[in-house]
């Protein structure tokens, strides 16, 4: 699975090669007040500290230039490496900006430069205390030798951050350490290899986690990482997930990401008022999503793997929500797929399993397929389930709820409650500790058989939905039209020459960035003149047009299926999005 971005004057555009998933973010960064005149300062590997940081006479170090600025100020980071050894001379600490003044750090657009870090060096970035920060298109990582702690970390509350197109692997730590931290935005990042997990933190003591959104991101193969060495038998850390935070005020929102192969938990939420959907959960080795704090919602998720492929006997479950204390707790899963494999000995789901905290559970059009044990709703649940397909092949009882078990027959004649089935659900292609495809095939029991109650209206590939007669159970709504094109939202854009950046999550098939798999087409279906290029990177391609595009018209941008990563995998469907070019260029 990989994710295919396209960027565009801060229009975020997500999509995923052979499981398509699509989202637009518009963020809008503040800017200097009237009357100041905020400054652009340059970084590069042969400049000196002793130079104006100009984009002539550009400083030599990233810190150093950090230090320089000023609110409102923008440092830019050419291409290069950077090794950073040194507490007080090399870890990058921002200064706070204002709400109408941001301090930006960013790498050169167009070709990512490279932080290095070495000599057990604490982190690459400390945000401790700062706020108003955008950091942007820079990889972090170690020299794969000797120990590297972490890549960006704040033990000191922070605030108001936004860290969008990075690149952060093979860390001896954390990816993301951050304590108490308020308005963050997590973007279109890859956080992987990290010997503690990509993203989380200790406990906070002023709120933890608060006004969160992560979107975009890929947190994979935590824990298969530490100290030079790939899967490590010495390293020390203990189910290292892809997100894990301790309890928070929240609110926290994880969208249009996936998270895969991790050695702990997928994404662990103490967090009140979680809500995670249109997410891919794929084979972790311990629980795949795990909620504890109250007003939480999974919605549009696709969670499968446990185990990771590996059968042996374990507590872990693909989703969890245990260990409540807050008597009333209201928690909702509304479209979500589970699958499980019934070679792993464990429950494929289970709610307060030993509790006697009471909590609410309010669970519609979901999926919970293929586990070796029931799925398990504690005796202190208040549980609604309404039009939900639970199959546990082979078996009997395939539900604990409501004190009592509940066999196929009593499910599908309505004791657990309305419109709830017990049948194989049809997925294409269920895996485990691969790559599956959990679309329905035609003819699946999923397909029109769930309701409209609190149903959302696009699916995780943001299909609409009820594609048919009726709301689909399940992640994605079941379509015949696989081979029609994915419409993303018009555009209005002001520039003529502007080239189009295409940046993908993983590396891309040079070969296939060419002009007939990315084209540029106008209103009467001709197609425009474009350079199609790839990037230097290895992971993006450049759309250029060749002559300027006339103001008003209009314009679509078109990526085919031919797309593919260096790993063999395709764009499952194409793409297109129109384009306007506006009067006033």
């Amino acid at each position: 699975m990989s994710n295919l971005t396209v960027l565009r004057k801060g229009w975020v555009v997500v999509a995923a090669l052979l499981l398509l998933l699509a989202s637009f973010t518009s963020t809008s960064y503040a800017q200097s007040p009237p009357g100041t005149s905020p400054k652009t300062y340059y970084v590069s590997p042969n400049g000196s500290n002793l130079n104006p940081g100009t984009a002539e006479q550009p400083w030599a170090t990233p810190a150093f230039g950090a230090r320089q600025l000023q609110p409102g100020d923008t440092l830019i980071i050419r291409s290069g490496t950077y090794i950073l050894r040194d507490f007080g001379e090399d870890v990058i600490v921002p200064p706070s900006g204002r709400a109408d003044a941001w301090i930006t750090i960013k790498g050169e657009e167009g070709d990512r430069p490279v932080l290095v870090g070495t000599d057990n060096l604490m982190a690459a970035i400390n945000l401790s205390g700062a706020s108003y920060v955008r950091i942007e298109n820079l990889e972090i990582t170690s020299d794969q030798q000797h120990p590297f702690r972490e890549g960006i970390n704040a033990w000191e509350p922070a605030a108001h951050i936004i860290l969008d197109n990075l690149y952060i692997h093979h860390l001896d730590e954390m990816g993301i350490d951050l304590r108490d931290i308020d308005d963050l935005q997590l973007l279109n990042s890859r956080i992987e290899y990290c010997g503690f997990g990509a993203v989380g933190g200790p406990t906070g003591e002023q709120g933890g986690w608060r006004n969160i959104l992560i979107r975009g991101c890929r947190l994979s193969y935590s824990g298969h990482y530490y100290q030079g060495v790939i899967d490590n038998p010495n390293n020390p850390y203990d189910r290292p997930d892809g997100f894990g935070i301790e309890p928070s005020d929240g609110p926290v929102e994880i969208a249009d990401t996936i998270v895969e192969h991790n050695r702990g938990d997928g994404l662990d939420s103490k967090a009140d008022n979680t809500y995670i959907h249109n997410c891919i959960v794929a084979n972790n080795s311990c629980d795949g999503i795990k909620v504890w704090g109250s007003n939480s919602k999974i919605e549009n998720c696709l969670i499968y793997g446990t185990g990771d492929g590996d059968a042996a006997p374990t507590p872990w479950a693909g989703l969890v929500i245990d260990q409540v204390e807050t008597p009333g707790a209201y928690f909702e899963i509304v479209n979500t797929t589970v699958h499980d494999n019934p070679q792993r000995t464990g429950y494929p789901m289970y709610v307060q399993y030993d509790s006697t905290t009471p909590i609410t559970l309010v669970m519609r059009n979901s999926i919970v397929s293929g586990g070796e044990g029931v799925v398990y709703i504690g005796d202190a649940v208040n549980f609604t389930a309404e039009h939900n397909i639970f199959y546990r092949p082979g078996q009997s009882v395939q539900v604990h709820a409501n004190g009592r078990d509940y066999a196929a027959e009593q499910i599908e004649a309505g004791e657990l409650g309305p419109g709830n089935i017990s049948r194989d659900p049809l997925f294409v292609s269920p895996a485990w500790g691969t790559e599956g495809d959990y679309h329905l095939q035609a003819g699946s029991p999923a397909i029109d058989s769930g309701t409209a109650t609190g149903a959302p209206t696009i699916d995780l590939e943001y299909r609409s939905r009820p594609a048919g007669e009726g709301y689909d159970i399940g992640a994605y709504e079941f379509s015949s039209r696989d081979e029609e094109p994915l419409i993303w939202e018009p555009k209005t854009i002001s520039d003529k020459y502007k080239a189009w950046t295409i940046r993908f999550n993983m590396p891309v098939d040079a070969s296939t960035i060419t002009g007939q798999n990315i084209t540029v087409t106008d209103a009467s279906s001709n197609q425009v003149d474009v350079i199609v290029e790839p990037g230097s990177d290895g992971r993006s391609a450049i759309v250029t047009p060749v002559k300027a595009y006339p103001a008003g018209q209009v314009y679509y941008l078109n990526i085919g299926k031919g797309i593919k990563s260096t790993s063999g995998k395709f764009l499952k469907r194409p793409v297109i999005m129109q384009f306007t070019i506006s009067e006033s260029t």
